[in-house]
C-alpha cells in the first residue's frame, strides 16, 4: 500500500466507513488486526486514509465485520479500487483543499442537491457574478487568485451538462434574486441564465418566496451530494473558514428531512420560472 500526502475526499470516506463498519461490529483495533494478519499500526494506516486499500481487503475486512449490505461493500469497492486524477488536481498548489474535494464530490455524485438563501448555487453562477462573489471576500484575493476561483467554479459545473448530466436540484430563496450582485446588468444576467438552465434536462429549479414566511434550514445554505447507496451521502455546508464535510447517518438523516420540508415549501419549477421573469423586468 503506497502511501500520499493528500488522500483524495474518496479514499478519506472508505477509511470513515471501515471505521465504521469495526466499531459498530463491536471489535477492536487489535482484535481486527489479528483477524485480517495484519499489524494496528497497517490497520490505522488504513482507517485514517494514510494509505489507500486494496479491494480484496476492503471485502475481507467487511466479512470480518459482520456486514452484510452487498451493495453497500461494492459502492466500498468501487471507491477504494478508484485512483483516478480528477481535473480538480491541477488546482491542488493554488487553491484550498476543501475546494478540490467539493468537486471531487459533484463528479462522482449520483445526484446533487442544494438550498441556499442568499447566493445563487455556484453550479448556476456566471462568471461575472462568481467574480463579484470572490472580489468581496475577507481578507481580500489577489486578483490571479480570484481569476482561479472563477475558472474552477466554472469548471465545476460540466457535472450538468456530461451525457447524462447529473440529476440536480436547486431550492432557491427570493432573497438571493433579488441580491444585486455587480449591479442590475449582472443580475439581470444571471437571472437569465438561471431560467435557461431550469430548461435543461434533469436540472431541477425551485424559488422559496418570501411569502412562504418562516421554513427549516433558514440559516443556512446547504448541499446534499448522493452516493452509490444511501449510507455513503455526503453533506457540505458552506462556512466562511472553509467547506464542511458530513456523513454520520444521523446528520445525513437530518438535511434530508430540511430539503423535503424546503423543497414542500418552494413554488413548482413552472411557477419558479414565473418568479424569476417578474424579477428581470424590474432590472
Amino acid at each position: 500500500m503506497a502511501g500520499r500526502s493528500a488522500p483524495t475526499v474518496r479514499r478519506i470516506r472508505v477509511a470513515t466507513e471501515l471505521r465504521r463498519l469495526r466499531e459498530h461490529a463491536g471489535i477492536t483495533a487489535t482484535e481486527a488486526s489479528r483477524v485480517l494478519g495484519t499489524s494496528q499500526g497497517q490497520l490505522s494506516n488504513v482507517e485514517t486514509a494514510r494509505f489507500g486499500v486494496s479491494a480484496a481487503r476492503v471485502r475481507a475486512m467487511a466479512r470480518s465485520y459482520d456486514c452484510s449490505d452487498q451493495a453497500f461493500i461494492d459502492a466500498l469497492v468501487n471507491m477504494a479500487e478508484d485512483r483516478t486524477r480528477g481535473w480538480w488536481e491541477e488546482y491542488r498548489e493554488i487553491l484550498p483543499a476543501g475546494l478540490l474535494d467539493l468537486a471531487e464530490v459533484e463528479h462522482h455524485a449520483t445526484r446533487l442537491s442544494t438550498a441556499v438563501t442568499v447566493h445563487i448555487p455556484g453550479l448556476l453562477q456566471t462568471t461575472d457574478h462568481a467574480r463579484e462573489l470572490f472580489l468581496q471576500v475577507v481578507p481580500e484575493l489577489p486578483p490571479p487568485e480570484v481569476e482561479h476561483r472563477v475558472s474552477f467554479r466554472i469548471k465545476r459545473q460540466a457535472v450538468l451538462f456530461r451525457d447524462p448530466p447529473t440529476p440536480y436540484r436547486a431550492i432557491i430563496h427570493e432573497a438571493a434574486l433579488r441580491m444585486q450582485f455587480g449591479g442590475p446588468a449582472v443580475t439581470k444576467r444571471q437571472l437569465l441564465h438561471l431560467l435557461e438552465m431550469s430548461e435543461r434536462e434533469r436540472v431541477t429549479i425551485q424559488v422559496l418566496p418570501f411569502a412562504a414566511g418562516s421554513f427549516p434550514g433558514s440559516g443556512q445554505s446547504l448541499f446534499y451530494s448522493g452516493g452509490a447507496v444511501p449510507r455513503l451521502d455526503t453533506v457540505h455546508l458552506d462556512q466562511s473558514h472553509g467547506p464542511v464535510f458530513l456523513d454520520a447517518e444521523a446528520q445525513l438523516c437530518k438535511y434530508r428531512v430540511l430539503l423535503e420540508r424546503m423543497e414542500a415549501q418552494a413554488l413548482p419549477p413552472t411557477q419558479s420560472q414565473d418568479l424569476i421573469r417578474s424579477i428581470v423586468q424590474t432590472l
